[in-house]
């Protein structure tokens, strides 16, 4: 008795959790909405990242608000954001910081380190792919381990820490294309597309007049630390889990799939959906995830884990179009 006494407070304190919290996130949501227009599904996204502790890719042509939108996230969420600019001629110490050789007053000698831009709670790597391989290698540690290591020594990054990468799909010259290891480090490739007309015509009325609608803090690094903790209690049921499962195993090379699929998603992608739908659930104000959730946020979270075939890509396939062909198996 005693025990199921202990599990039912247990639950009633995630109850109670997932009702505040998710109070919170709406509050937020609905500020961001106020600054960025006609991009609902980009934001709830990218909340949906930020709230599973992971990092997103948002890839969109000039002038849809991706900057605006990191701008705008980092201080409705109260963090602490930096931005850096991606060019050829960038180098890793440029994002990570690098060792001076101070000399004191007596004459002795000794190293002191600098600290870069990476030491943020929110990071905004705008055009990633202009950097060159070596300096976009520069955060593959810090996003994965939270730290980098500067002349051998550990230097433990902000709490919470995520980067929020733009890339422009249209000018590739003069870019360098992601490698595969640093996109799976990225938990959604989330595109960021033109708005409808009404939304477009009420970015000319709220943008140009005298005033403009300024970005208001709905939370703190705090709560969303609390926020990101309550997102890996919720439960998840079997029917999902195993939607999850079935979802990734399938979108890897295999006999059914061989001829579409060169490589597929790793194990990482599986931790990834299964993060990310508990995120969603909370920020719709659910206790649980379903079904619907994986498939809704399948596509960001595996498209830019895979690769098709020669094959394939001759017969005008398209990643999009093999997921959602996988997606028909598990609906």
């Amino acid at each position: 008795m005693a025990g199921a006494d202990s599990v039912e407070k247990l639950e009633d304190v995630i109850v109670r959790s997932a009702e505040q919290v998710a109070g919170q996130i709406r509050t937020a949501k609905e500020a961001i909405s106020t600054v960025i227009f006609g991009q609902d599904r980009v934001i709830e996204n990218t909340l949906v990242t930020v709230l599973s502790g992971g990092h997103a890719l948002l890839i969109g042509v000039p002038g849809l608000a991706k900057t605006k939108l990191v701008e705008t996230l980092g201080i409705t969420l109260g963090l602490d954001t930096k931005r850096i600019q991606f060019t050829p001629d960038l180098m890793p110490s440029d994002i990570l910081g690098a060792e001076v050789l101070d000399e004191s007053n007596t004459g002795k000698r000794s190293f002191r380190f600098i600290a870069g831009p990476v030491f943020a709670q929110l990071l905004m790597a705008d055009e990633i792919n202009r950097a060159s391989p070596r300096t976009q290698s520069a955060l593959l540690q810090a996003m994965q381990e939270q730290h980098i290591t500067v002349a051998g020594a550990r230097h433990d990054l902000p709490k919470p820490f995520h980067v929020l990468a733009t890339q422009n799909p249209l000018e590739q010259e003069g870019t360098y294309p992601l490698p595969e290891a640093q996109l799976d480090r990225f938990l959604m490739e989330i595109d960021v597309d033109y708005p409808d007309r009404e939304a477009e015509r009420r970015i000319l009325f709220e943008t140009t007049g005298a005033e403009e609608t300024l970005a208001k803090a709905a939370m703190n690094a705090e709560l969303l630390l609390s926020a990101q903790r309550l997102v890996r209690r919720l439960p998840v049921g079997d029917s999902v889990v195993d939607a999850i499962l079935s979802l990734v195993r399938a979108a890897r090379p295999n006999p059914e799939g061989e001829k579409l699929i060169a490589w597929g998603p790793g194990p990482r992608a599986s931790q990834a959906l299964m993060l990310a739908v508990r995120a969603r659930a909370l920020l719709d104000g659910r206790l649980a995830p379903s079904i619907d959730d994986v498939l809704d946020l399948a596509e960001p979270v595996l498209k830019h884990r895979m690769a098709l075939t020669f094959t394939a890509r001759a017969e005008g396939r398209t990643i999009p179009d093999v997921i959602r062909q996988l997606k028909t198996r598990i609906a």
